[in-house]
C-alpha cells in the first residue's frame, strides 16, 4: 500500500468513525449533550466541537491557508448538535477530497501552522498522521462519556476488516455516507 493510499484509507475510516459516533450522539437530548462530564473537555458537545475546530486548523493548513488560532474562536462554534453534525460531515468530506488528490510530492510539502507564540512547520504527511491521532483520542473521550448516558457507545475500533461479515456490518453506514469498498481500496 502506498503512503497516499494509506492516508486516504485513514481519511475514510475517520469519516466512518465520526459517522458512527455522531449517529449515537444524535440520539441524546440537548441536556445530555451539554451535561458536565469528566474528561479533558467538560461535555460531549464541547469535545465534539473541539474535534471539528482542530479539523478546521489542520485541513486549512494542508490546503495552504491555515486559520491559526482563529480556528478555536469561539470555543464552541456549534452548540446545536444538528449544526455541528452538518459541519463535521463537511470537514470529513473535505479531508477525504484532500487526501484523494495528494501525491508523493504533496505529502512532503512543508505545512505552516501558526500557533499563538510560534509557527509550527511539519510535512503534510506528519500533519495528517497527527490529525488522525487527534481524532481517535477525542472520539475515545466522547465514547467514554457516552457510557454515562442513555445511549450505548458505538463500535469504533474497526479498520475496515476485509472479511464479508465485516463488510456486511458497515453496509448501512456506507450507504448513509455514500461510500463503497471500491472507493477506499481501488
Amino acid at each position: 500500500m502506498t503512503p497516499q493510499r494509506y492516508l486516504l484509507a485513514q481519511a475514510y475510516n475517520n469519516a466512518w468513525a465520526n459517522h458512527r459516533l455522531l449517529k449515537a450522539c444524535r440520539q441524546l437530548s440537548a441536556a445530555e449533550l451539554h451535561a458536565e462530564r469528566t474528561s479533558f473537555f467538560p461535555s460531549i458537545i464541547h469535545t465534539l466541537n473541539h474535534i471539528l475546530t482542530v479539523d478546521w486548523l489542520y485541513i486549512s493548513a494542508l490546503e495552504g491557508h491555515c486559520l491559526g488560532p482563529a480556528a478555536f474562536e469561539p470555543d464552541i462554534p456549534f452548540p446545536v448538535f444538528a449544526d455541528l453534525e452538518r459541519e463535521q460531515r463537511a470537514e470529513d468530506r473535505r479531508l477525504i477530497d484532500h487526501c484523494r488528490q495528494m501525491d508523493r510530492e504533496a505529502l512532503a510539502v512543508q505545512v505552516e501552522i501558526p500557533r499563538r507564540t510560534y509557527v509550527q512547520v511539519e510535512s503534510a504527511d506528519r500533519v495528517l498522521l497527527h490529525l488522525f491521532q487527534h481524532q481517535i483520542h477525542h472520539r475515545g473521550q466522547v465514547h467514554a462519556m457516552l457510557a454515562g448516558t442513555s445511549v450505548a457507545p458505538p463500535q469504533l475500533d474497526e479498520f475496515f476488516p476485509g472479511e464479508p461479515a465485516s463488510e456486511a456490518l458497515r453496509k448501512q453506514d456506507f450507504a448513509e455516507l455514500g461510500f463503497t469498498e471500491a472507493m477506499i481500496w481501488s
